[in-house]
């Protein structure tokens, strides 16, 4: 392992300058309209052995190993912050994306770079694999924040989040027909759906495990229940993986569950998978470009090569797959145009390029290599205009209203008391009344409201307004009754 080569203070010396760098370039890449993870490669490329010589790396295995831990946290990070009821009423063709998507755009390119290159079939197809699937850790950073309308970043994200089982199951599907005789494809298909089966199974039961464990489970301190939940996805992968399922879906699934219960300390939790989720996409990112030898990529044969498959991969695998597998799912031809252009790709297909070269495939640094050309050029081209393309295709949603602040309480665990972050809603009926004219229930007081980023102080004369963030302290005990009585005010207003 490359840690070796290091004492202990330059590994961590090294370490703590490429958070610095990591952090430095997530603040300058939404200022330069660059996607984060290709100045995050960049980084590593820098410090990598063709750079500036500081790190030499070129441990595959290793590099499988983070890349797989941070997709897991990066995963779970995601479907934590993905709200059920946007994603329910997509959620078919998000699953048809995830599948028949990731299928079509496989062949496709599969067959293109057996054309392309000097590959056999199947070597061609796996390459195929390797690119198939959209990336999350891409596309929830793509998406983050930006102006998207909800059902076309619900549909990606859900895509994102659920279409990695599927190349990963095609990838570990081909390198077992290129490396064992007497294997058939006929023999992976209900391998596929045991994995798929699984990984939907286990996701629900150990999420609904988890947030009832967060929940009862009574801690000396706040800060562990972040860290409890992380375990939790730890275990639902390596579990799940172990018994022969898909882990990476049951992370997410589980991640849904979660997110979508009611917590004890949620916003710490939440707050800490997302600090702990920008960590793993730095590293893995940094590693992956430490893994790369930019001498042996751009080449004038990867380059042109790596072009054309590119193109093929952004103006015809992808679309194609995308409008065969949303027919008579109502979305419009400028949907699926923006949906086949945000579909990026990122650190999943430069991991699974590494599986082939830790199994010893033939010519499996010439797929490396290839796999991480079209991640470059993807994500530089597609990644860079997606609010250009959204804004072409009129699919401009309303700004997102995300509080840039923070409340934070001592641990209260003893004490059963939370504290209830809710929006108001402009159809909510609570628009425009006082404070005192409210009728919450008992044991539940308004310590803050937060409106354009500004602190209020409540007291009874305090008008509420639309957007506003109000922050409920209430006793555990009276969350529920809270929690219908908002949900009951909005569909009273809304049903008139």
């Amino acid at each position: 392992m490359f840690f070796d080569a290091f004492g202990t203070d330059t590994f961590l010396l090294l370490t703590a300058l490429l958070l610095f760098s990591g952090v430095l370039v997530a603040k300058f890449s939404s200022r330069w309209g660059i996607p984060s993870l290709i100045l995050f490669i960049l980084v590593g490329m820098l410090f990598g052995s063709d750079g500036l010589g500081i790190i030499y790396f070129d441990d595959a295995s290793t590099a499988q190993i983070i890349g797989v831990f941070a997709l897991v946290i990066i995963l779970f990070e995601g479907g934590l912050h993905t709200k059920w009821k946007t994603v329910r009423s997509v959620a078919l063709p998000s699953l048809s994306l995830a599948t028949l998507g990731v299928l079509l755009t496989s062949l496709i390119i599969g067959f293109s770079a057996y054309l392309i290159f000097n590959l056999t079939i199947l070597e061609g197809m796996l390459l195929g694999a390797i690119v198939g699937s959209t990336d999350a850790a891409a596309v929830f950073a793509a998406l983050k924040e930006r102006n998207i309308k909800a059902k076309m970043g619900a549909t990606l994200e859900a895509e994102s989040g659920t279409n990695d089982p599927m190349a990963v199951f095609l990838t570990l599907s081909l390198i077992e027909l290129l490396t064992a005789q007497d294997r058939s494809i006929w023999m992976m298909v209900p391998m596929f759906f045991v994995q798929m089966g699984m990984g939907l199974l286990f996701g629900i039961v150990l999420g609904k495990l988890a947030s009832f464990s967060i929940n009862r489970i009574k801690l000396d301190s706040s800060a562990l229940y972040p860290i409890f939940s992380v375990a939790f996805a730890l275990v639902t992968y390596s579990v799940t993986a172990f018994l022969g399922g898909s882990g990476f879906l049951a992370v997410y699934v589980a991640a849904l569950v979660v997110g979508n219960s009611e917590l004890t300390y949620r916003y710490s939790i939440f707050q800490f998978n997302e600090g702990f989720a920008w960590m793993a996409q730095i590293l893995m990112f940094i590693i992956l470009g430490l893994l790369v030898f930019p001498g042996q990529v751009f080449t004038s044969a990867i380059m042109l090569n790596g072009l054309l498959l590119s193109a093929l991969l952004i103006l015809v695998a992808r679309p194609v797959a995308v409008f065969l597998s949303l027919i008579k799912m109502g979305y419009s031809v400028k949907e699926k145009l923006f949906i086949s252009w945000a579909g990026l790709r990122g650190a999943v297909p430069i991991v699974l390029a590494t599986f082939p070269i830790v199994n010893g495939i033939e010519n499996s640094q010439v797929m490396f290599n290839i796999v991480f050309f079209i991640v470059l050029t993807s994500a530089l081209v597609q990644g860079s205009t997606i609010s250009y393309m959204a804004k072409k295709l009129h699919l401009v949603g309303p700004k997102k209203d995300v509080p840039h602040h923070s409340i934070e309480l001592i641990s209260m665990g003893k004490a059963s008391a939370e504290m209830i972050q809710y929006q108001v809603s402009p159809e909510s009926v609570v628009v425009g009344q006082k404070l005192r004219d409210v009728e919450f229930p008992n044991r539940a007081n308004i310590s803050a409201i937060i409106r354009n980023n500004q602190v209020i102080t409540p007291y009874g004369e305090t008008e509420i307004k639309a957007g506003d963030f109000l922050y409920i302290l209430v006793e555990a005990k009276y969350k529920d009754q809270l929690k219908k009585v908002l949900e009951q005010r909005v569909e009273r207003r809304a049903s008139e």
